[in-house]
Formats: structure tokens, sequence, C-alpha cells
């Protein structure tokens, strides 16, 4: 890369940032990255290459204006994701910020503007077809929404301005960097003793693996056509495969305890309620059910064929996943006997 452009992420450091600003940097780009609070991510300081921190969030429209000027690539990662939470503070700052990011990327002229949207746009599965990215949009939580409304807000000033705009629509989030969502269900819980499966662990997932993500955007700044939106996932299958690798992988038991998928809708519809009292998100929150209770037969042909997609298996991404949780202390395997 010989004149080493500069590019701006916002979400530099969330889950996807923690593989994406390494991987631009050892590709050689000068990345300018918007993060809330990096004094909380010491390991921005062990990063090698042209990074510069903004501090910030992008629903402060005057900053990323500023900081997205003279970069010629933008990474649009930041986003609130949550199970719980009002509608209202999703849309600030998944719409909101978005179009922020929008405008600065239109006064910038960048090149190319890659916006990480989300499978789960979907919302609910059609039963028996495959999720490729001509499925219906059906979002059925405030995340959901404000997401799709994001990734539309993006490709209409494609449409109607001129940006040029790859949209990716990455699966269930796993991986080095994070401990929310797939990372606690279905690997930290485990390890903490908590086996849980529902309906007997019938119902297939979409996990990718953020290293995976990160090159698929690297992919997508050179290669992804724009205009077009491109599903980024690993390999699908059900939670009791799932399940069976992380047990293996991380030497604990496979036992899991099945609970009904009504008692535990049930349970969760109680925790949630509760939670408008107590403030604290629910262990177990109700927005749980779309990505739960449902088949997610993800296609990613499109992105494997167009921007040379080549995720991981899930199982070598668990094994580093569980290599990360040892080497922060979270986690330490037993000795067998």
């Amino acid at each position: 890369m010989q004149d080493r452009p500069t590019i701006f992420v916002t979400g530099g450091t969330g889950h996807l940032g923690y593989a994406l600003l390494p991987a631009l940097l050892r590709a050689g780009y000068r990345v300018r990255a918007l993060t809330r609070q990096p004094e909380r991510h010491a390991w921005l300081r062990a990063l090698n290459g042209d990074l510069h921190i903004v501090r910030g969030d992008v629903t402060d429209a005057a900053l990323v204006h500023q900081a997205a000027q003279g970069c010629r690539y933008i990474v649009h990662a930041a986003a609130k994701f949550a199970f719980w939470g009002k509608s209202e503070q999703f849309e600030r700052t998944n719409v909101e910020g978005a179009a922020n990011v929008v405008r600065a990327a239109l006064a910038a002229q960048v090149e190319k503007f890659v916006h990480i949207s989300t499978v789960a746009v979907v919302g609910k599965p059609l039963p028996g077809r495959v999720v490729d990215e001509a499925h219906p949009t059906a979002p059925s939580d405030p995340y959901q929404r404000s997401k799709l409304r994001a990734e539309q807000l993006a490709l209409q000033a494609q449409r109607e301005l001129g940006l040029p705009v790859v949209v990716l629509r990455p699966g269930a989030f796993y991986g080095p960097g994070g401990r929310y969502a797939f990372n606690r269900l279905f690997i930290e819980d485990p390890l903490k003793g908590i086996r849980i499966q529902v309906d007997g662990g019938n119902y297939i997932t979409f996990p990718v693996y953020v290293g995976d993500v990160a090159q698929a955007i690297l992919s997508a700044l050179e290669r992804g056509r724009v205009g077009e939106v491109y599903n980024i996932c690993g390999e699908t299958l059900t939670h009791r495969e799932a399940n069976r690798i992380v047990s293996e992988e991380a030497g604990i038991s496979p036992f899991r305890l099945n609970v009904p998928g009504g008692l535990m809708i049930l349970i969760a519809r109680l925790w949630t309620a509760l939670s408008e009292y107590t403030r604290v998100e629910p262990y177990y929150p109700l927005n749980l059910r779309s990505y739960v209770f449902n088949d997610w037969r993800v296609s990613s042909e499109k992105a494997r064929r167009e921007l040379g997609f080549a995720p991981i298996s899930f199982r070598e991404g668990v094994r580093l996943t569980l290599e990360w949780y040892s080497a922060q202390g979270l986690w330490k395997r037993k000795r067998r006997v």
C-alpha cells in the first residue's frame, strides 16, 4: 500500500474493533478510531502502526464531521447493541449516529463507505428458507429496527447522493474482545457451570468469528461492489452441536440441562418485567427470542464469491476464544488427572 490512505473507524473499541483495528494497521492503513472512553481499553496502547484515537461518539455530528476530513475510507461499525433497552436509546446511536457518519462521509468525499449492519435485521427467518441477502426483513426488537433503518439510510445515500456504500451483515459475533451475547451464552456461561439449552438444542444459530468479519471488511474496502449487501457468517450449526464443540475444546462436561422453550420464555418475560423496576438488564431478556428460538440458516455464498470470504471453522474460533479468556485471567483450564 504505497500512499497509506487514512481510514476513519467508528466503534473502534467495540467487540469488532478489537479485531478490526489491528487488522487495518497490519494492512498499512493510517487509522483514525472513534471511541468514547479510550482509557478503558489498555490493549490500544499495544497496537503497532499509525493510530490516532478520537474521543467521542457518533451522536456528536461536529466531531464526526471533523474526524472524517481527509479520510479516503470510512468503516461505520459503531452501534448500541443490547437485548434490552428503550427504543429511543437505539434510535439515537444507531440511526441518528449513522446519519451523522453518512453526512460526514459525503462531505469528505470518501472512496468507500463500509456500513456494518447485522443479519438480525431479518427478525424472524421464514420457515425452511435460507437467509440470503434477498430474504425479507421484519425486525422484531428495537435494536433490529434501528439497525435496519441505519442500513436503509446508508443505501439511500448511495442511490440518491452517490455515496459509495457497501453493506456487510455479520452474524452473531464471537471471539476475543467480547463477553456479551454469543460469547456469554455459548462459551462463558458453560465455563462458569451454567449449562442449559432450550428444546433439545435443535435450533440453528449463526455465529461469525470477529477476526473473519475484520477480514471481510478489508476485502469489502477493495472488492465490495457499491450498493450491495453481503452476509458475513461462519458455519451455521445447531445449539447442540455448538455446545458439544465448546465442551470438547474447553474440556468440560458435555451435559446441558434441557429447558422447554415455553418455560424459558416465561422466565425471560418475568425477568424483563422486573428489570423495568431494577433498571438492570435481565440475564435472560425477552428479546433473546428472535436469536434463540429460530433457525438461522444463513448463506454467505455471495461474500465468498465476490469478496473471497473464507471463515475459519467454529471449532478453531472457539479454540482462539478460549485462549483469549485464559490470557485475560477469566478462565483456567483444569488439568485432567
